[in-house]
């Protein structure tokens, strides 16, 4: 593309394009050119201060367009398009995401044109939601490289993932974050459902508790947990078992110890083990508790756990509810913050 250049000297030449950069009168699309002694720079006019320059007109080789969304790529029936998520986790250099059914012929296209588009991307993978207890996912790889194992960074931790094998989602790395900012010194902490310790990782680095005893009933969450802790650096402070967490007071009952703060980040059963966190607890205890509800059961919700926690003579004298992220149509990924009670001291 022909464009106004500004010839300058190479000895002058940052100091010239940081003037022309902070007028912002520098062609974005164009590339700078240069040789020997002179650096063309593709202008959109010259300022007062630079008029001493010479100006000429010059043929610039233009940079590939930016394409801001997969969707300016993708070649489907219009009408679909509307169809298209809007959102998709990114897992180290893996894409994990979900498709409407009319899509699904689509998978391929919608794949390729996510590769495209993110540049740091090798996989591209297709899932179906989370299943059962041990939180596996039906995975199938629509673009990229055959693999689903990959490494996930996250506020300076390294967390070795099998996107096909574990269930690991980035988009809680605040809440992970929010959640050891308020661990005090000497806690002990309980991680019922830890899958490859991303929870437990994040609390031993950026907290100061006296352990963290991670729990997972899936061997090959197990298997990356206990990599993830050794890669961390938090083997001190991190203890992993494989283990049912209904089996929770067994195991401290084991280790003579209780629970000051409890995590149950299992979102679509954390209400089948709510009574076993509360056999686990000290007298108080902050219980941080996630499922995955309808919005208008929410209410309902907070009632059940105040009758179950009224059966084992136990208090909720505080209850903060966030909706962290919408999971489907009025349906929302919520976090509660529970201080327990026990009403009689042991």
């Amino acid at each position: 593309m022909i464009s106004k250049a500004l010839v300058v000297n190479l000895k002058q030449a940052e100091k010239v394009r940081k003037i022309l950069s902070k007028k912002n009168l520098i062609k974005k699309n164009l590339k700078i050119d240069k040789n020997k002694k002179f650096l063309y720079i593709p202008i959109e006019k010259i300022p007062k201060e630079l008029s001493s320059y010479k100006i000429i007109k010059k043929e610039f080789s233009e940079f590939d367009k930016e394409v801001s969304s997969y969707k300016e790529t993708i070649s489907i029936p219009k009408k679909l398009k509307s169809s298209l998520p809007t959102s998709y986790d990114i897992i180290g250099n893996i894409i994990v995401v979900k498709l409407r059914e009319e899509l699904i012929d689509y998978k391929k296209e919608i794949g390729n044109s996510l590769l495209r588009t993110n540049k740091n991307i090798e996989t591209v993978c297709l899932t179906k939601p989370v299943k059962g207890e041990l939180r596996t996912r039906d995975i199938e790889i629509i673009a990229g490289k055959n693999y689903t194992k990959t490494t996930h960074k996250e506020y300076g931790l390294k967390l070795d993932v099998d996107v096909s094998k574990t269930y690991f989602t980035p988009r809680l790395a605040t809440e992970r974050k929010r959640v050891a900012d308020l661990v005090k010194k000497d806690e002990i902490v309980v991680d019922m459902f830890a899958g490859v310790a991303p929870f437990s990782i994040m609390i031993a680095k950026f907290a100061n508790p006296k352990i963290v005893i991670a729990i997972d009933k899936n061997k090959d969450a197990s298997y990356f947990a206990k990599n993830n802790i050794r890669i961390n650096n938090v083997l001190d402070k991190v203890e992993f078992i494989n283990s049912d967490a209904k089996k929770v007071d067994e195991i401290l009952l084991k280790k003579g110890l209780r629970a000051d703060r409890i995590i149950m980040n299992l979102p679509f059963s954390s209400y089948s083990f709510f009574k076993y966190a509360l056999r686990i607890m000290k007298n108080i205890c902050m219980i941080h508790y996630y499922e995955i509800i309808k919005e208008e059961k929410i209410s309902i919700r907070l009632n059940d756990l105040k009758k179950i926690a009224e059966k084992n003579d136990i208090l909720l004298i505080n209850i903060n509810t966030r909706k962290i992220k919408t999971y489907a149509p009025r349906e929302f990924y919520i976090g509660i913050d529970i201080t327990a009670k026990r009403k009689m001291p042991m």
